[in-house]
């Protein structure tokens, strides 16, 4: 039997557990021998490399996180790991990869293609949703219900005391967890990389409001900004209203997968397996205006982010 193997790497991100069940249970069905590599690239490196059953992977759909754990390994940017790597494969006549990650572990794997030529699919899997050429990825919307939960139980609090919280999402480089709860909780700012902000027009426009009644304010920042401190000092001294910042972090990682995670992780390992079956090399599985498809992995490298403007154009009043 052809051998397939399955890992994640890179963040940990809720829906990699559905992911990698349905890939074992979908490769089954083809005729497919599925392997589950743990440990990410590090376990490729370090044979930490198991056959694996449907037994292996029952009971994982509902956990949050990857029971196949992760890593980051400096050691994979070295020919010779990569080549200890590619034995470890061979011995168990492994010579399909299935990665569930970022951009970043895309980017090793089309490495790890061009020196052994082991073709791989890439399902997206990261909170931020940054990968280019996708709008969705895994984790994406169990992260953004256990910031709403967050966020609501905050805002009971505001209310409660007539403060202001700032509260910090993560997203480097990418607001569309900000922007998405700020939208989905109500909140009166929201200040991300995508949009320029006007602090002096946000304070008008909120004193107005306090005069007229308000008495709590809700702010969320994407952390890629680097603005939570400033901002949370901002409100205490020119909106003169006591002002708590929390900043979410870990915790929008965690989390059972919701049911659209549940979902789009069986809707992607499908389509990876069946990539790989039709004899594809390197492409990324991708969701696009509601429809499945594949990228190649040069595509989706050398593509900027491009997030849903109308999301972008609904947030534009929360930062003026």
């Amino acid at each position: 039997m052809e051998g397939i193997a399955i890992m994640t790497s890179g963040g940990d991100a809720a829906g990699m557990n559905p992911a990698v069940k349905s890939a074992v249970d979908y490769s089954i069905s083809k005729g497919l021998k599925p392997y589950l590599i743990r440990d990410g690239l590090r376990g490729m490196i370090d044979g930490d490399i198991s056959a694996a059953t449907r037994e292996d992977v029952s009971g994982i759909l509902h956990r949050g996180g990857t029971v196949l754990r992760s890593s980051r390994s400096k050691r994979f940017f070295e020919y010779e790991y990569r080549k200890q790597a590619y034995d470890n494969l061979q011995k168990l006549g492994i010579n399909k990869l299935i990665v569930i990650g970022g951009d970043g572990s895309f980017a090793a794997l089309n490495q790890f293609y061009a020196d052994f030529g082991v073709p791989f699919a890439g399902i997206p899997a990261t909170i931020d949703n940054d990968i280019p050429g996708t709008d969705y990825c895994l984790g994406v919307d169990t992260a953004l219900n256990m910031i709403r939960d967050s966020v609501d139980s905050i805002r009971d609090t505001a209310t409660s005391f007539n403060r202001a919280f700032v509260i910090e999402t993560m997203g480097r480089d990418c607001g569309y967890l900000a922007m998405v709860s700020a939208l989905s909780s109500g909140a009166e700012i929201c200040i991300v990389p995508e949009l320029e902000y006007d602090l002096d027009a946000i304070g008008q426009r909120l004193r107005k409001d306090i005069e007229n009644g308000r008495s709590s304010i809700l702010a969320i920042v994407a952390e890629g900004t680097n603005m939570a401190e400033y901002l949370t000092r901002w409100i205490t001294v020119n909106l003169n209203m006591e002002t708590r910042l929390t900043v979410l972090g870990h915790v929008q990682r965690g989390g059972s997968p919701t049911v659209n995670d549940r979902i789009m992780a069986y809707k992607f390992s499908v389509a990876a397996v069946d990539s790989l079956l039709a004899g594809h090399t390197n492409k990324i599985m991708v969701f696009r205006e509601g429809q499945l498809g594949a990228l190649d992995i040069e595509t989706v490298n050398s593509s900027k982010v491009e997030l849903d403007p109308q999301i972008i154009d609904l947030c534009g009043h929360l930062t003026k």
